[in-house]
């Protein structure tokens, strides 16, 4: 069968997708002002009170702030942009018209469904390649309160590393690589999760495949005592890399990127359980533009002269807004570790897949 005959014909499918893209994105573009000015005369603020900033500041908070509200409010406009359409076609008798053709509802929705799938594949791009560099850049600049970002030279405070059940926390790393510093150097050395002794060292260097520490101590747990061991090598087969780690935040990094700190993190024995729902949810995120012709699908069947397309219509989004609270709602579970990763990304998706699926054909009937 050829799969193009599950399509309306060519004009009917150019039709529905100019007019569903048209209202998609007209309606996206008049959410990113109202929201983006709302934004501005909040921050705009904080960002002149330190001196030196002035226009040029405020129209580069605008460029890195406003591809985060456009990766936010996409599937909210993808599922208003589906309803209007669907509601222009019902009063028009243009459903009708399809229906009579022969089509069946998924035959009257797979236009959309294909643009859909368009803008999901543009979202994750953009959001791949724009919004995670744009969000990494507007936190650093927060942190700083506005001012001159600052140079990262790898220098970290508070690192914990797990060397098979051994434990060892340093409280600040110098550089990077093997030319990497480590300061007050404490390793909980443990038997089958006991607690057998406590070294501690004021510094530490790479050496070979460990890492050297001078000045060190060792405390005995069973037999109470301290002992002075001089200068002797630790943690050997750890990493540099391992001991460089900084907080990893998902928004701000690309999905390769992520995938990459999610192995590195896991490799040093760090928990990766909300970071792989976060990865996760940058393929279930942008595919929810797909669901929202399904979940907007109610406002489409059902003659218009009822005086319910408005009720359908309410429906419609009804389900839509739905969806994203349970979605929001996974991914803290999943970032909790409530959810398993894989579970807490997909879990809403999956489940309002079937329940679209089942208005669509209930509607149809």
């Amino acid at each position: 069968m050829n799969p193009l005959t599950f399509f309306p014909s060519r004009t009917v499918s150019l039709y529905m997708g100019r007019l569903f893209l048209a209202r998609t994105f007209g309606i996206l573009a008049a959410l990113v002002l109202v929201l983006q000015a709302l934004d501005l005369l909040s921050e705009s603020g904080k960002i002149l009170a330190h001196a030196g900033n002035g226009d040029a500041e405020i129209w580069r908070y605008v460029s890195l702030r406003a591809p985060e509200i456009i990766a936010r409010f996409l599937p909210f406009s993808v599922l208003l942009g589906t309803i209007l359409t669907l509601i222009q076609m019902n009063q028009n008798s243009e459903i009708i018209a399809l229906k009579a053709s022969g089509l069946s509802a998924h035959q009257v929705l797979a236009p959309l469904l294909l643009a859909s799938l368009g803008v999901a594949l543009l979202s994750f791009a953009f959001n791949d390649r724009v919004v995670s560099r744009a969000t990494a850049t507007l936190d650093q600049w927060q942190t700083v309160d506005y001012g001159p970002l600052p140079i990262d030279r790898g220098d970290r405070t508070n690192v914990w590393v797990r060397d098979g059940d051994d434990l060892i926390e340093v409280d600040q790393i110098r550089g990077r690589g093997a030319t990497a510093l480590l300061g007050n150097v404490t390793v909980y050395d443990r038997t089958g999760g006991t607690l057998v002794s406590i070294l501690r060292a004021p510094k530490g260097r790479r050496e070979g495949n460990g890492w050297r520490v001078d000045g060190a101590t060792r405390f005995d747990v069973a037999r109470g005592t301290l002992t002075p061991i001089g200068s002797v090598v630790i943690a050997q087969g750890v990493r540099p890399d391992q001991f460089t780690l900084s907080r990893v935040d998902a928004d701000g990094l690309s999905f390769h990127a992520l995938s990459s700190a999610i192995s590195d993190l896991a490799d040093a024995g760090r928990p990766t359980m909300a970071l792989e729902s976060s990865l996760w949810h940058k393929l279930s995120g942008p595919l929810s533009s797909v669901l929202m012709p399904l979940l907007g699908a109610v406002a489409a069947f059902g003659i218009a002269r009822s005086g319910k397309l408005f009720v359908r219509a309410v429906i419609g989004m009804g389900l839509g807004f739905a969806y994203f609270v349970a979605d929001n709602f996974a991914l803290a579970m999943g970032n909790l570790g409530a959810y398993p990763p894989f579970l807490a990304a997909w879990a809403p998706f999956l489940l309002f897949f079937l329940i679209g699926e089942t208005v669509l054909i209930r509607t149809e009937e």
